[in-house]
């Protein structure tokens, strides 16, 4: 009979085979050999030769959750434990590796370490953390038996580990990030699920009165990002009273994102009650305009340009329909310090709704949401903006000739050569295949680019975050000033991408398809 060695050489899986399986037995055999070469190792004789063998073990590590976590999806798609907590954690945790980051922090609760957290709280999770960390390993020795046994299936005992491991593994995730930041609140979800409304309605109302425009919300102009929340503040303040701005309700009962600002809000009420549906339309259209657009210059602005249109009042709001006598106006100037500005006095609006209001708190507001909750302002506005952007198109006139399958020839889609501006001849080549496969490219996560594409430039609070569609690369706003129809990507109107992208990859197309 052959040793037990020897039967496990011969029912070694191949590398070539794209079971999961398979793969999982590589991904724990390369965490093995890394854990043992950090056992034999003295860190204090060879401290560099140790930090290499870490970033290894992380790098194993991630890859063998990763393939752990495709399993479960195969074995027990419809037993996971529930992942909605992770709706009450900040944005900026929600990376592609926080679970090597929570096995990570098990290692070093069970060790003794408590890097992040209190002692007291670090003695609480130990528990947790041993008990994760014994169903992996366990999890760990039932897969490799399997993927040198078969394969192909999975053991009742394997499905069973699998589930335990999923559930311990979720409880560990939500007590320790609950241990480290505040996490939101039923309360607070749905608190912020009606800002979310808010914000939805003031865009359907701002493109109803052209304030917006639709395309600037496809485009995702990064303006909206302040545009948005200050129309949203006239929104919540006069037209929906009762909403989630309602002043009639205490700070405590308000979103945690304005209640801070309780009493700011009041005055910026205050103020704003006393302006006529001309100068309200006024105020907002300033708001909507570009920040380094001088209100007060002798050119005036295209969209100011045309007569101010009234308003026709909405039914939760009847402020609009008696319009303020000049008095009342004037008045209000004197109090937002505007009395002295030489301009006209269409012009003198324009500065009461932007330059006035802007050194005045409502402006103050709505931009301090980009810094005091950056987190939740990016994912409320994230949300509007996959409910108020067009849909993608799937309609029958994709720009190019189908074959009677329906699909787009190979001829009418862009024909990449190995660009040399892309990074690698892989770049190009994947662009191509994306093409003729009508498949749009895998866009590049938020959290793992800090710099643009292009020119490198780091991104801040306004040097935002473009993904190129056609690429799926992140760029700034300079490096992606481009439009283009992509219908082998199902986007027959004009959408972003990159200056090498437009130059490059999608020049020679279009001019095939004139």
């Amino acid at each position: 009979m052959l040793p037990a060695a020897l039967r496990r050489w011969l029912r070694r899986p191949k590398r070539s085979d794209p079971r999961l399986l398979s793969q999982f037995f590589f991904a724990d055999e390369r965490v093995t050999r890394v854990v043992a070469d950090i056992n034999g190792l003295d860190a204090e004789l060879d401290p560099q030769q140790y930090l290499v063998l870490l970033n290894q073990l992380h790098l194993s590590q991630a890859q063998l959750l990763a393939v752990i976590e495709r399993i479960m999806e195969e074995c027990i798609p419809t037993q996971r434990h529930s992942r909605d907590y992770l709706v009450k954690f900040p944005e900026e945790l929600l990376v592609d590796n926080l679970g090597n980051h929570m096995l990570f922090a098990a290692e070093c609760l069970l060790a003794g370490s408590f890097l992040e957290v209190e002692e007291a709280e670090g003695a609480q999770l130990r528990p947790r953390a041993r008990s994760l960390l014994c169903s992996l390993e366990l999890v760990r020795a039932l897969l490799r038996e399997q993927s040198l046994s078969q394969p192909g299936t999975y053991s009742e005992p394997v499905r069973a580990a699998l589930m335990q491991f999923d559930r311990l593994f979720a409880e560990f995730e939500l007590s320790y990030v609950s241990s480290l930041v505040a996490v939101k609140s039923p309360d607070e979800i749905y608190r912020q699920q009606e800002i979310i409304v808010l914000f939805c309605e003031t865009v359907e109302r701002a493109l109803r009165l052209g304030y917006l425009t639709q395309e600037m919300i496809d485009g995702y102009e990064p303006l909206l990002m302040f545009t948005i929340p200050r129309l949203a503040i006239i929104s919540g303040l006069l037209i929906y009273p009762e909403g989630p701005l309602s002043l009639e309700r205490s700070p405590e009962q308000m979103s945690r994102v304005f209640s801070p600002f309780y009493n700011l809000l009041m005055k910026i009420r205050d103020l704003l009650r006393v302006l006529s549906a001309e100068e309200l339309c006024l105020l907002e259209r300033s708001l909507c305009a570009a920040e380094a657009e001088d209100p007060c210059s002798s050119v005036t602005p295209p969209a100011w340009g045309e007569a101010v249109p009234r308003v026709a009042p909405h039914t939760p709001w009847g402020l609009l329909e008696s319009p303020h006598t000049t008095p009342a106006h004037h008045s209000l100037m004197g109090r937002l310090g505007a009395v002295d500005n030489p301009c006209t006095e269409r012009h003198v609006a324009v500065c009461l709704g932007r330059d006035a209001l802007s050194s005045h708190p409502h402006a103050g507001v709505a931009d301090q949401l980009q810094t005091n909750f950056a987190s939740d302002l990016r994912s409320i506005l994230k949300t509007v903006f996959k409910i108020v952007a067009s849909p993608a198109e799937t309609s029958e006139e994709t720009g190019g000739s189908k074959n009677e399958d329906g699909d787009l020839c190979a001829g009418d889609v862009p024909h990449v050569a190995d660009c040399p501006l892309c990074p690698s001849p892989r770049d190009a080549t994947g662009l191509r295949r994306a093409a003729g496969a009508r498949s749009r490219p895998e866009w590049v996560p938020d959290s793992t680019c800090s710099h643009c594409s292009a020119c490198r430039a780091p991104f801040t609070l306004l040097r935002r975050r473009h993904h190129c569609r056609s690429c799926g690369k992140i760029f700034c706003a300079r490096c992606s000033p481009h439009t283009a129809a992509l219908p082998h990507y199902g986007q027959p109107r004009p959408v972003r991408v990159c200056t090498h992208c437009h130059a490059t990859h999608l020049s020679s197309w279009r001019t095939r398809t004139r």
